[in-house]
């Protein structure tokens, strides 16, 4: 059975991105593929300017690829593709998707009190390196209100504890409705619910201070200094129900020693985490990331 979908966005056109679109494929691997795709668009008038594929393996296994292509009339033309794909994907047994290069993602970045992966993510979306529309800042914190007013963006403050969770959770979910594509957990310290994330399948990208699958939960430069570890790192990841045990977008490592105490770890983590997070949001929202059960495919 093929699928198909493209989440809800905001046309907003960039200079030479008005007909370019992009789909992402996966199937089980066999012969002929990328002939059929490749051949597909073609006679549908499409002129491929990037692709690239990757098999788990070419006996039985998985096929993933991701094409980048123009089309003259993208407005008219792509919904006439897309409905004419459905052949081709049935016919491999694809689960696919389409997205227009010219529509930015919009985000929600949820934070509470740490400021350096939201710093980076403002810094590039202002310098036009993140290709995106952030669209709100949610906090259960006043910290960082004037900083994020002062780019022009919305500020929500929504507290949150222990007796107030649930009430919490809707509010946000009432805020980001129709606002947001895609979550972006900056930090943010509170856990998040089932319910929650039912609403945003693959859309909520965590920023994990720790090297995961190492030192899972709180206080992970705490256990990585009581172990004594040589290296520190941080993981973006999707959210699911499992705590910190989504599937891997980016993860990104330095070296320390015995000489680093607990706070040298964390002013060393920072910087990897502000990375770390950025190019995994940069990837999502350039349609680069395939998930497949519990990992992913970037096509970075």
């Amino acid at each position: 059975m093929s699928s198909q979908s493209n989440p809800p966005v905001i046309t907003n056109d960039i200079g030479g991105k008005s007909g370019r679109a992009r789909m992402l494929i996966s199937c089980p691997d066999r012969p002929g593929i990328v002939a059929a795709v490749s051949h597909f668009l073609y006679e549908h008038g499409a002129n491929i300017v990037q692709s690239d594929q990757y098999t788990m393996d070419p006996e039985g296994g998985m096929f993933f690829i991701r094409f980048e292509f123009d089309l003259n009339d993208l407005d008219k033309e792509l919904p006439v593709l897309v409905e004419d794909f459905a052949r081709v994907a049935d016919r491999f047994d694809m689960k696919w998707h389409t997205f227009r290069a010219s529509r930015k993602k919009r985000l929600a970045v949820f934070v509470s009190k740490e400021d350096h992966c939201l710093l980076e993510l403002l810094w590039q979306w202002k310098a036009g390196d993140l290709d995106a529309d952030i669209s709100m800042v949610i906090s259960n914190h006043q910290d960082m209100r004037e900083l994020v007013e002062s780019f022009g963006i919305a500020y929500h403050y929504i507290p949150v504890t222990a007796g107030t969770k649930a009430e919490a959770e809707r509010k946000q979910l009432e805020v980001v409705a129709d606002k947001a594509d895609i979550v972006v957990l900056a930090r943010y310290m509170q856990i998040i619910s089932p319910k929650f994330i039912e609403q945003f399948p693959n859309r909520i990208i965590n920023i994990h201070h720790s090297f995961l699958p190492a030192f899972v939960g709180g206080k992970p430069y705490a256990q990585a200094y009581t172990r004594g570890v040589k290296i520190i790192g941080a993981t973006a990841h999707y959210v699911t129900e499992e705590l910190d045990g989504g599937p891997i977008i980016e993860q990104d490592v330095q070296r320390v020693s015995h000489r680093n105490n607990v706070d040298d770890l964390k002013r060393i983590g920072r910087t990897i985490e502000r990375v770390v997070l950025a190019r995994a949001v940069k990837w999502h929202i350039e349609d680069r990331v395939i998930v497949h059960h519990n990992k992913t495919v970037v096509f970075n």
